[in-house]
Parts: structure tokens; sequence; C-alpha cells
């Protein structure tokens, strides 16, 4: 079975029974609606005459062992609620595939405002600086959460974060065979694991894909309310989660998720220097040093990714029909991945 998109997949009289059973104030009768983007884990918003849920599943078809874990994603933001992260509440988990074919979550429909573009032409230009001031604390919050506490302590393995990303992604990366391959990437499978900064070992929970898109901001006020897209989620190194996250000041025109050649100040944006700075003071940080080589990284993992979904489109069953386009930047990324790595003295 692929997944096109068609909300015909999903077997509303099942959906029904098991949302009756297990989700807490649920009254049907229910609609399903496939949201468009996304092109991991497939989400529907779930209307019903008194509330609108948010269904998460996972693809159905082959998939790579440990990919779209949206079991990870419920215990996440399950125990984030109360720990001072905005994550959407989550009502019930299936892990039963008899019901729908693949496991999925419920979680609330969390009303506000998503911005695809970071340089945020929507917003007045007076409002921009408080979007980014809110991103900022959302995502320094999250890396001063105590995961021990928070019951997360074997969310992840701690340490060595930078070399297990590398090594998963890399044999991710080769093991796709039908996406083919890239000089650029292919480089930096072997220049990246022998230039991991000597930063320490630090380890508290990152989010794996925090960018504007990921964030639901008030519907009128200039703060973070929900952060989504928990799927990438572990116990790893917040300089990597916070320079994927800066990663849109680096990113070319043309690309998603970047802000190209324009310079933020002028947009009323704050410039990467003050981005930086504002995180450091939050986490209690001096300085980022060996900002290109975590650039470089970020840029290389997003285009593992990219590179994934372009295998899961050859084989019929990406989540999204956008998926084709989003493929078409995969050469530009991993060019731009290798250049920032030239810049951390790659030859």
């Amino acid at each position: 079975m692929s997944d096109t998109g068609s909300v015909k997949q999903l077997d509303t009289k099942s959906l029904t029974a098991w949302m009756s059973a297990n989700v807490n104030g649920f009254t049907g009768p229910l609609t399903v609606e496939k949201f468009p983007g996304g092109q991991s884990n497939p989400t529907y918003q779930v209307q019903t005459p008194k509330t609108n849920y948010v269904l998460r599943r996972k693809p159905p078809g082959k998939l790579i062992p440990g990919a779209h874990a949206v079991e990870r994603e419920f215990r996440i933001m399950s125990a984030l609620e109360s720990q001072g992260v905005p994550v959407p509440h989550c009502f019930a988990l299936c892990e039963d595939e008899s019901v729908l074919g693949t496991p999925f979550f419920i979680m609330e429909k969390v009303e506000g405002r998503i911005f695809w573009d970071p340089k945020l032409p929507e917003v007045p230009e007076e409002q921009r600086a408080n979007c980014y001031e809110s991103m900022g604390d959302v995502i320094a919050a999250l890396h001063n959460v105590d995961y021990v506490k928070a019951g997360l302590e074997d969310y992840g393995k701690p340490g060595n974060y930078f070399e297990r990303q590398i090594s998963r992604w890399t044999k991710q990366y080769r093991q796709d065979e039908k996406a083919g391959r890239l000089s650029s990437l292919d480089k930096l499978c072997e220049w990246l694991p022998k230039n991991i900064p000597d930063d320490g070992d630090a380890s508290t929970l990152v989010h794996g894909d925090y960018r504007c898109d990921n964030l639901i901001f008030h519907p009128v006020e200039s703060r973070v309310i929900a952060v989504l897209d928990w799927e990438l989620s572990t116990l790893g190194h917040p300089l990597a989660d916070f320079t994927f996250h800066l990663m849109a000041y680096r990113t070319p025109t043309g690309l998603p998720s970047g802000m190209g050649s324009v310079d933020p100040v002028s947009i009323r944006l704050p410039s990467e220097a003050e981005y930086i700075a504002q995180y450091c003071r939050n986490t209690k940080r001096e300085s980022i040093e060996n900002i290109d080589f975590y650039i470089a990284f970020n840029m290389w993992r997003l285009a593992a990714i990219i590179h994934g979904i372009k295998g899961r489109m050859i084989r019929g069953n990406a989540s999204s029909d956008a998926a084709s386009g989003v493929v078409s930047h995969l050469d530009t990324l991993a060019d731009c991945a290798w250049e920032q790595a030239q810049k951390a003295g790659a030859v």
C-alpha cells in the first residue's frame, strides 16, 4: 500500500472505534483530511463536532529500520508538556497495526500561525525580532531540560553524538542505492568523522529538525506556542541542534527554509552573531567555536534526509506529493554543505 495522500486509506470506522475507547472526551462522528507537505510521517486533521485533533502515523510500505518512529514522538511530547517546552497535548498512542495499518498517535490541534519562510514576510517588521527571540528562547529551554528528571534518561545514548549521527546517516545514505550517489555527500562522509571538534561531551534533549515551519506561533502574538515534528529527537549535542536551526542564515537562495542572500538586519531580524549571543546567554555558554563544522554537518545531514526522501519517492511511498520539489534541491544543498566544510578547512 503506497501513501498517495488520499484519506481513503484511513479506515474512519476503525479509527472512530479506537478513539472512542482511547481518547478521553472524544465524540464522533469524525472526518479526516491529510495536511499538505511533510515528507516523513503522514499527518492528518481529524475533525469532530466538538474538537479537532491531529493524527500522525508511520508511513506504509518498506521502511529503513528505526526510521519514522511515531512512538518516540509521542513519548517525548508527553514528557515535555510539564517541562516548560511548548508542545501539543498528546492523547493516545496506537501501536496496533490492525487499526489503520501502521502505528499512529492522536494529539491536540494547536491553533496558530506557521511560517514557512524564515524571513517572516507575513509578520510586520517591528514584530520579527520578537519572533526570533521566542524561537531562540524555546530551543534553549529544550536544551536546559533535565532529561533524567523528565523520565527520558534512556531516550538516547549520551555522549559521542556526532560520531553516532555521522555513522547513522552515512549508513542510511549508502544503503539507499536507488537514490544514487553525490560527490559532495561522499566527500563529507569521509571528512566529517575525522574532523569532529573537541568541544566537550555535552548531552541534552535535541529536537533534530528545529526550524520555523515546525513551530506554531500564537495567532496574534510574537511567541511560539507549540513545537511539532519530533521524529528526529534524541539525546544529543545541543550545538548540533542549535546550529541546524541557525543554518537558515547560510542556506542559499532557492533552497527551502533559508534566507538566501538577504541581509537579515535589513528586514529587522537579528544578525547571525546576535542570534548566537542570545542562545549563549540562555544556556550560560560563553561562545560557540567551530560554527563552520557544525553548519557543514547539519547541511550534510539534511541532504542525507532528503536523499532518503528521494529513495522513498522512487519506491513509491513518499508521504507527500511535494516530495519531488524537495528532492530537486538535493544537489545544491549537498554542494553547499561541502562549501561550509571547506570554510572549516576541508580540501
